[in-house]
């Protein structure tokens, strides 16, 4: 009896996250194109192309790794996140590292280019998962179950913080939080590891001038107009103007040069536009609907590991997929972060796939 629908889950996994990768794809096009426009020799697909290659990369892994028993994930935990730290201190040197706009958050590797910060939250995930999960009990007790997790996931989250990415760490900080919440830590003890850092993030958002700015123009995106609001202000007029049902696909004005990084991080903006209101919500249907599927998927499993490995993942992409909403609906200030299988980017799309072939592989309830 129990065979359907896990059957069913697998698949709810898979169609969701696959249809939110096509939709991106449309997307990407949509607003990439224009990028092209007045080039010589410039291909106006060129920006789908890349995607459509990295997506085709990404439903291989995520079709491989839905069979890859969780044990053997399991014995990744702690090379994967050895690996990931290393990526991210090569950030920093030359030549691996790329600083683009004055941040350290690409390595090009054998003539790739790619973003470590998004292999560290798979590898941060599959980590905390074995770990609480061998803990057990021990993880009620703040120094020696809880503490040592926050230390060693504290070392990822530092470096990405360098960056400086103040959003993708406050992400992982989040995905820990998440995590350890659904292993059995206690509430107070998350409590007792975030107050210390408010004062700490307080100073990072004031004290640092181009963070501040960010904070004025959410407050008042319209004063600063043709400054630091440029962004919001686009953002907000993409959705006004897609009313309803949106002015067509590929209609969209905003992504004419006035809306910047309309392809990856505001790309739920031009979406907007274009599809209008009832496209926007059915965005967030399917992906909430990922969301719920993937918590049912934790629920079902009677392995610790596997439960926090599906509830890291969900939570993951989950909590990923609100902040970006709520940045491009002006509810938060501006913050880099991509709208996942959604945005342009080939690290990004990647990763999410594999690990919603391995939220998929859980779903299976089976080990092949």
């Amino acid at each position: 009896m129990e065979a359907e629908p896990r059957f069913r889950a697998d698949w709810a996994v898979l169609g969701s996250a696959f249809l939110l990768t096509g939709i991106g794809l449309v997307l990407v096009f949509s607003t990439s194109s224009p990028l092209t426009f007045g080039k010589a020799g410039a291909d106006a697909a060129s920006y789908l192309k890349r995607s459509l290659l990295f997506a085709a990369i990404g439903v291989a892994c995520c079709l491989a790794l839905r069979r890859v028993p969780a044990e053997a994930l399991r014995r990744l935990a702690y090379p994967a996140l050895g690996i990931a730290v290393v990526f991210l201190c090569l950030v920093w040197i030359p030549p691996f590292g790329q600083a683009i706009k004055g941040a350290h958050r690409w390595i090009r590797l054998a003539g790739v280019g790619f973003q470590p910060s998004e292999v560290a939250k798979f590898a941060l995930v599959i980590f905390l998962a074995d770990s609480l999960a061998r803990r057990g009990e021990r993880v009620r007790n703040f120094v020696h179950g809880y503490l040592p997790n926050v230390l060693i996931a504290g070392v990822p989250i530092l470096l990405v913080l360098l960056g400086p990415d103040l959003g993708t760490a406050a992400l992982l900080a989040a995905i820990v939080g998440a995590t350890a919440y659904a292993g059995g830590v206690r509430l107070r003890h998350l409590a007792a590891s975030v107050l210390p850092a408010v004062p700490v993030v307080f100073c990072l958002l004031w004290f640092v001038s181009f963070r501040r700015e960010r904070i004025l123009a959410f407050l008042d995106p319209w004063k600063y107009e043709q400054t630091t609001g440029f962004q919001l202000v686009h953002s907000l007029l993409a959705f006004g103007a897609g009313g309803v049902w949106g002015v067509g696909l590929g209609a969209g004005h905003q992504k004419l040069y006035y809306l910047p990084e309309a392809h990856t991080d505001f790309i739920l903006s031009v979406w907007a536009e274009e599809r209008g209101l009832v496209g926007v919500l059915a965005v967030l249907a399917v992906m909430a609907f990922f969301v719920w599927q993937g918590f049912a998927v934790a629920r079902a499993q009677d392995d610790p590991f596997r439960r926090l490995l599906a509830a890291g993942i969900t939570s993951w992409i989950g909590l990923q997929a609100a902040l970006n909403a709520l940045v491009v609906t002006g509810c938060v200030p501006t913050k880099g972060l991509p709208f996942p299988f959604l945005s342009y980017g080939g690290t990004g799309l990647v990763v999410s796939l594999a690990a919603a072939g391995v939220l998929a592989g859980l779903a299976r309830g089976r080990e092949p």
